[in-house]
């Protein structure tokens, strides 16, 4: 069955001020819908057709062969996962179990986002920041392109998107400023909290 781009978990205009919905329609709607569109081509008449896109993932992480295969499947799954990161009126400090393993790891929610930021910020070129589990501890993470962290054993409960196409309409150059705005208005912190089980 052929992959779809999945819906947004909120209108495209849901995080204005902070994201417009030009840049949202845009995104989500020509670049998300891009890697579906060439996962779907890339697998057509494939053993891989048929396998979910966690398994896709897997299954060509390690391939140089399938290297565009892997490229666009991972990209469909980093942003439908990204998507779900943000929500409107969100940012600020996480509570509860989240807040607490953030502390451990960390030694303060204050701590975690200027390491998060410097993660974002310094990731050269395209990618992602990350926050992890891991061997139940949390980390953070800076993969470049596609890469994500389930192909290195590791779970992701949060993801900024630090492509420029994630930002430029609204920040243009000004990268630590997108990603400052991410954690102060928009991260999503019940969504993370969701994943802890399956550290």
């Amino acid at each position: 069955m052929p992959h779809t781009l999945p819906n947004l978990p909120y209108e495209l205009n849901a995080l204005e001020p902070h994201i417009s919905a030009q840049t949202l329609s845009f995104h989500h709607g020509k670049h998300h819908q891009a890697y579906v569109t060439n996962l779907n081509n890339l697998i057509q008449n494939t053993d891989l057709a048929d396998k979910s896109l966690e398994e896709i993932i897997q299954l060509t992480a390690k391939n140089p062969e399938k290297m565009g295969v892997f490229n666009n499947a991972a990209q469909v799954w980093n942003h439908t996962f990204f998507w779900n990161c943000m929500k409107p009126q969100g940012g600020g400090a996480p509570t509860g179990d989240l807040k607490d393993l953030i502390d451990q790891a960390f030694g303060s929610y204050e701590k975690f986002a200027a390491d998060f930021k410097q993660a974002a910020v310094t990731q050269f070129g395209s990618g992602w920041a990350w926050l992890v589990a891991e061997k139940g501890n949390l980390r953070i993470m800076k993969t470049a392109n596609a890469d994500l962290p389930m192909v290195h054993g590791a779970t992701a409960l949060l993801t900024c998107d630090v492509w420029e196409h994630a930002y430029y309409l609204d920040f243009q150059n000004r990268r630590p400023d997108y990603v400052d705005t991410f954690l102060n208005h928009l991260v999503n912190w019940d969504f993370a909290t969701s994943l802890l089980t399956s550290m």
